[in-house]
């Protein structure tokens, strides 16, 4: 494997017998300076731009579409000689004895042909914690990715590739610490209650805690968030009720509202005057074939999208909501705990009141390093909530032990515990995430989404890179998630980092170091530098020294991410 003659290497921790220091350390890195601390700062209620994604040249869409065309090509005749030749090798494709093909050639063609071909790259077997470092399970892989075996060796990697972004995922620390107490008061071998099923006070702790944290006035929790999605439309709406959605909404959003059987229309991602165009034909339309007025209007965005990290333009959502009287709900998954000054998500990054949103949803998973996802709204939508949602009906109720980490992580962002761990960790998430967004983006590779959102999306576009992106990355012992359509449009394929406030300026280093050594051979740099840098007499396109001096003292000032994302007043 090669290496950078001026390297800095990132301490990579083998397996064998730790000391619980080295442990936190690789789980969550201590912070070597406070000059790598950023301070968000609210908008004020002002609206921004809409979102600008840099389109590659056209030759890049052009190879792109002919790498798919040649797949595409090479695929089918692979199939054709397959089935002719080697029919026992495709009897799920093919009639036999009477019964019908388990599945259509055509249809499972992306899936056989382009898929299977890169699953090596995807849903790699892990084993510990997602911290700073995650130890990733060896595999080899066997007949193009038919089948794996284990040599029951691990990789330890720098980790691009959790949702962890406070990093509150550790096995030491005052939230474990709070876990293993209440495993041990609630659990069936302890003193205290035993066999406890259902609501405990636990539950009930959480949700207020909840409820508080984001400026409501009631929350439910649920044990999973994207049942917390699939259900809740299902119970808030029905047929005579419209859904407007935001184009890239996520998919447990898509199956909830198909569940509610609702009407729905989308709008174009972030584009408030196409939403409102559509707000208002669709008021004067009314329902299909009676064309009443409609039950209940709700707008449906994400606070920041998984996809792109960008957010929504929530002062522009919320003026259309009071104006056109339509009930707005946010998805606040991968925005609550990462954004904002205090870590209260997009009302808190806008410097919007939570009462101008109906109804805030979030996922417990993520910035809280638990699992679940809960609802905040008015108390007579909780109420309504809790009397006929299928998940409280026939779901598991959230382990004792879970809800003391969630409690514990929300007690520690806001002060009550640990006082200033919460901010630094916010602080931390905040400049790590400018200072690896602009550096790639003055190294010359094309990068989506708004400053502070911790989901750095990096466009590959070839589906051949795809792999090779990820297999090069994790010769380098560096852990990073690709992503290719259906998840994303054809010729969007992606690589996207996932930012945690345990990862040190040190580690980004190594990171820029290496994505810069794997985009100059894969051929990756493709941005005209015009979007994110401004006239300051430098080239679009800096060099890798050039980056790692200016860029972390440079990430800190707003007006180098003005044309990026803009205010209006």
């Amino acid at each position: 494997m090669s290496q950078p003659a001026n390297d800095t290497r990132v301490p990579l921790i083998e397996p064998g017998e730790v000391s619980v220091d080295i442990k936190r350390e690789n789980e969550f890195g201590a912070l070597t300076s406070k000059d790598y601390l950023y301070k968000v700062k609210s908008t004020h209620g002002k609206q921004l731009k809409p979102s600008v994604f840099e389109a590659p040249p056209y030759y890049i869409s052009l190879i792109t579409y002919l790498n798919y065309l040649i797949l595409i090509i090479l695929g089918h005749l692979h199939d054709f000689f397959s089935m002719t030749f080697m029919k026992d090798k495709n009897i799920g494709l093919l009639e036999h004895d009477g019964y019908a093909p388990w599945y259509s050639k055509f249809e499972s063609f992306y899936t056989r042909r382009m898929k299977k071909r890169i699953d090596d790259c995807f849903s790699r077997p892990t084993t510990g914690v997602p911290g700073r470092f995650i130890r990733c399970i060896d595999r080899i892989s066997h007949d193009l990715n038919e089948y794996f075996t284990y040599p029951g060796t691990t990789t330890m990697c720098l980790n691009l590739s959790s949702y962890n972004y406070l990093g509150f995922a550790q096995s030491e620390g005052q939230c474990t610490d709070a876990a293993i107490e209440a495993a041990n008061t609630y659990g069936s071998n302890s003193g205290g209650p035993r066999n406890l099923i259902g609501t405990t006070d636990l539950h009930i702790e959480a949700e207020k805690c909840i409820a508080a944290f984001v400026g409501k006035e009631a929350a439910m929790l649920n044990s999973m968030g994207y049942s917390t999605n699939a259900n809740f439309f299902n119970s808030f709406l029905d047929a005579k009720c419209l859904v407007i959605s935001d184009e890239l909404n996520h998919t447990s959003i898509r199956t909830g509202v198909r569940l509610s059987g609702a009407a729905v229309r989308t709008f174009k991602h972030n584009d408030m005057d196409y939403l409102e165009k559509l707000i208002r034909e669709q008021i004067v339309a009314g329902q299909p074939k009676t064309s009443r007025p409609w039950k209940k209007i709700i707008i449906i965005v994400e606070g920041l999208f998984s996809m792109e990290g960008s957010t929504c333009n929530l002062p522009a959502l919320v003026a259309l909501k009071k104006k056109y009287k339509c009930y707005l709900f946010v998805d606040e998954a991968h925005s609550i705990g990462a954004m904002g000054p205090t870590g209260r998500g997009v009302c808190d990054v806008y410097g919007v009141d939570p009462n101008d949103v109906d109804i805030l949803m979030g996922t417990l998973t993520k910035s809280f390093g638990a699992a679940g996802g809960y609802i905040a709204c008015d108390q007579w939508i909780i109420d309504k909530f809790k009397l006929d949602v299928s998940t409280v009906a026939y779901g598991e109720s959230i382990p004792s032990p879970v809800l003391a980490q969630i409690i514990s992580s929300l007690k520690t962002i806001i002060g009550e515990i640990h006082p200033g761990e919460g901010e630094e960790r916010l602080q931390r998430i905040a400049f790590n995430s400018r200072y690896l967004r602009l550096g790639l983006r003055r190294l010359g590779f094309i990068v989506y989404g708004a400053p502070d959102s911790p989901v750095i999306p990096m466009l590959l576009y070839c589906p051949s890179k795809m792999p090779a992106f990820s297999r090069m990355m994790l010769q380098r012992k560096i852990a990073v998630v690709v992503v290719a359509y259906p998840a994303t449009p054809l010729i969007e394929s992606r690589v996207r980092f996932c930012m945690s406030a345990s990862i040190t300026k040190d580690d980004i280093d190594y990171l820029l170091r290496h994505v810069n050594e794997v985009g100059d051979k894969l051929y990756l740099k493709v941005s005209n530098g015009k979007s994110s840098v401004p006239e300051d007499g430098r080239p679009p396109r800096w060099t890798i020294e050039e980056v790692l001096e200016k860029t972390p003292e440079d990430c800190k000032h707003d007006e180098f991410f003005i044309e990026e994302q803009g205010l209006i007043s």
